[in-house]
């Protein structure tokens, strides 16, 4: 799925949350065999926050949407629809969106969760942007929350290094202050599940003691699948945007991609032909949180300065599923 048709909606505010706990490189050396020397090359990630024992998804989504509605201004009564981007939610239902309707006091809002893995945050945004131009909602909130660490195998040298847990959240509404939502790709491919995965715990195998002898209900990652999958489909996103928008990649201010593997990125970025200065990372400091990569990493550039309002930032993203997606908008 793509469209050209501008939407004149804008991101209002934004927020974001970081767990205090902190995994770092070291630390990992303690628990499974491996090194910095050995992490950091490969993947360009040096430490991880991880969520405290009495955390949750919803509660991290709630910290950053309290940021985010006092960045925007918006009362959380005043808010239409609640939508949380996660693939690692509180329970099977009630939906964490719900948690998060109930935490902030958001009697007014619908609210669900929407399950793209890492690209659940821009999944989220465009459908967002699209009822928001429909009239149908004015204020929407749309968070990218997940609690990785609870779903990581830490016996797993090759998986473990990679996941944090963080939120990011972004108040959108219509455009008061020039932002306008331009282009947005977006796309799936269901015939490679066990590429990444987590195995048990569903419907098809539900919690039994076998599974959790075999470490089912832990995520499973075809390393050099992804890396592959993932940069082919990414250089393509940046290839093709000019020819689709009209908008050339010089007049970009800033690429946010999800902040997957420092290699995939590098990798796709080179043969885009596009230099990787444009790319905003924090990579080194938060690990890959999924669906919260790209708010994070939005609200870290924002609140440093290196992205304005009137910026055209494009958000890229790739994740299980497999799912894809690519968003241009004016800040």
């Amino acid at each position: 799925m793509h469209t050209q048709q501008r939407l004149a909606v804008e991101i209002a505010g934004l927020g974001s949350y970081l767990p205090e706990r902190i995994l770092t490189n070291s630390d990992l050396e303690k628990m499974v065999d491996t090194s910095d020397e050995w992490i950091f090359p490969r993947t360009g990630i040096r430490e991880r926050h991880l969520l405290a024992d009495d955390e949750a998804t919803s509660d991290m989504a709630t910290a950053a949407a309290r940021t985010a509605l006092e960045s925007a201004g918006t009362a959380a009564a005043d808010l239409d629809a609640i939508v949380v981007a996660t693939c690692t939610p509180d329970y099977f239902f009630p939906a964490t969106g719900c948690l998060v309707q109930a935490a902030l006091g958001a009697e007014n809002a619908m609210s669900f969760d929407l399950e793209a893995a890492c690209s659940g945050f821009v999944f989220a945004l465009t459908w967002a942007a699209g009822v928001i131009a429909s009239r149908l909602a004015h204020n929407v909130l749309v968070i990218g929350a997940e609690a990785l660490s609870r779903f990581t195998d830490y016996t797993d040298r090759r998986s473990c290094i990679l996941f944090g847990d963080a939120a990011g959240a972004a108040v959108l509404r219509p455009a008061q202050n020039g932002g306008e939502f331009i282009y947005a790709e977006l796309g799936s491919d269901g015939s490679r599940p066990n590429v990444l995965i987590t195995p048990a715990g569903g419907a098809r195998a539900p919690a039994s003691h076998d599974t959790v002898e075999r470490r089912d209900h832990y995520m499973k990652i075809q390393g050099r699948e992804v890396f592959k999958a993932a940069v082919n489909k990414l250089t393509e996103l940046l290839a093709t945007l000019p020819e689709r928008t009209g908008v050339s990649l010089d007049e970009v201010k800033m690429v946010i991609p999800h902040q997957s593997n420092v290699r995939i990125i590098n990798s796709a970025f080179q043969r885009a032909g596009v230099d990787l200065s444009k790319a905003y990372m924090n990579i080194d400091r938060v690990g890959n949180t999924s669906s919260a990569s790209i708010p994070v990493a939005m609200t870290e550039a924002v609140e440093r300065g290196a992205l304005e309002r009137g910026d055209l930032v494009l958000f890229l993203a790739f994740g299980g599923g497999l799912t894809w997606g690519s968003v241009l908008i004016r800040y």
